[in-house]
């Protein structure tokens, strides 16, 4: 699973639901989202209708009935008709659109009689998608240009709403997502589909979704989830069952091949500038958020590996594996021992042992890697 052919998003034409809806919802493309969007916009116009009869009924009894107009207050106090009216009359409107409503919700968690299950996990600050049944899964990464982000590039279309690695799935077919979480609390959105569900560490949520036409569609992260919360997109790619079934053959003879390419090269050896340029190409990619270029981190929120103890005593070299494979509980060091392959945890590795400084001089193998994960 290390390796999967990358397919960037950013570029292919997304459904324009976005700049229709911004002050309403999204009518979405599937049976589950027209039903929330109609249900919605049946009780806007119910409530839009008592509105009107309440404050139409209060401005007019004001107007007519008002002190100027020589108008005398009723003397009359409990009235056991107008009661029952005021009682029954909101008792059957809230009945009737909680009925539709109760259909609707039963319809939305009802994962049943799936044709696909995927497992989506979110971690700080990527997803994870693995195919049940096929010998696929991979991460999904934002793919927008860090140039941008900072300002120097002009923003592109799907600013932020662009992957290197979109979730592919077909139409027509009922798929199941379950929906968990590495770290902290995320929520999987998807405004076309109706489904938002949050991925809780620890439990397991399910959600469904049928999608009848092929195309691109778009979402995000729903729930506060740290300080790359703003770049967790979501991108789905839903395909023909002919072109996904194609998709899927493709993408499982890659994952193997992948495996079968990463034990060969247990028995190989790097030499130390080939460590070195990818290295720095992975932790530029993946640490350097946190770590910073300079390797000297934010004082009090990330460490740094310059000149830290892990990063440049040779005594600490196992301790420096196990982190990088590891990751770092109740921390935002997350785990890469499955993000990156074995040549690219050995390759940062080494980087991060030698730069800046570090000059330790030791080269980190991928078979010192495979040997410390099977441990």
């Amino acid at each position: 699973m290390k390796t999967i052919p990358v397919v960037t998003v950013g570029a292919l034409t997304s459904v324009p639901t976005y700049a229709e809806t911004q002050l309403n919802l999204t009518r979405g493309v599937t049976d589950i989202s027209a039903r929330v969007f109609d249900l919605h916009m049946t009780i806007f116009y119910i409530c839009c209708v008592i509105g009107v009869l309440v404050f139409g009924a209060m401005f007019i009894s004001m107007y007519l009935h008002r002190k100027s107009r020589g108008a005398k207050p009723a003397s009359f106090h409990e009235s056991v008709k107008v009661e029952v009216l005021w009682t029954v009359i909101p008792f059957l409107i809230l009945v009737g659109m909680a009925i539709p409503a109760t259909q609707t919700l039963i319809a939305m968690e009802d994962p049943s009689d799936a044709d696909l299950t995927v497992q989506i996990t979110g971690s700080q600050w990527k997803w994870h998608y693995k195919y049940f049944g096929h010998e696929v899964e991979y991460f999904s990464l934002l793919a927008t240009q860090q140039e941008q982000i900072r300002n120097k590039f002009d923003k592109g279309e799907n600013y932020l709403l662009e992957v290197d690695r979109p979730l592919v799935v077909p139409t027509g077919q009922k798929i199941r997502f379950l929906v968990t979480s590495d770290d902290v609390i995320h929520s999987w959105w998807v405004p076309d589909f109706a489904v938002k569900k949050d991925a809780n560490p620890g439990f397991i949520n399910e959600a469904w979704t049928r999608i009848e036409e092929p195309g691109i569609y778009r979402g995000q992260c729903a729930e506060l989830c740290g300080k790359d919360h703003g770049f967790m997109p979501i991108v789905v790619i839903a395909k023909s069952p002919a072109e996904f079934d194609q998709w899927m053959q493709e993408t499982e003879a890659q994952q193997r091949k992948a495996k079968e390419e990463e034990q060969r090269l247990l028995a190989m050896q790097m030499d130390k500038d080939e460590l070195m340029d990818l290295g720095e190409k992975i932790y530029l990619a993946n640490c350097a958020a946190c770590h910073q270029p300079t390797g000297e981190g934010v004082p009090g929120v990330f460490p740094a590996l310059k000149g830290s103890a892990i990063a440049s005593k040779k005594e600490h070299l196992p301790d420096h594996i196990e982190i990088v494979v590891h990751g770092k509980s109740g921390t935002a060091m997350q785990a890469f021992g499955a993000q990156l392959s074995l040549r690219e945890l050995a390759a940062v590795i080494t980087y991060e042992r030698n730069a800046w400084g570090n000059d330790t001089g030791d080269l980190v193998q991928a078979a010192d890697v495979n040997q410390h994960m099977n441990q």
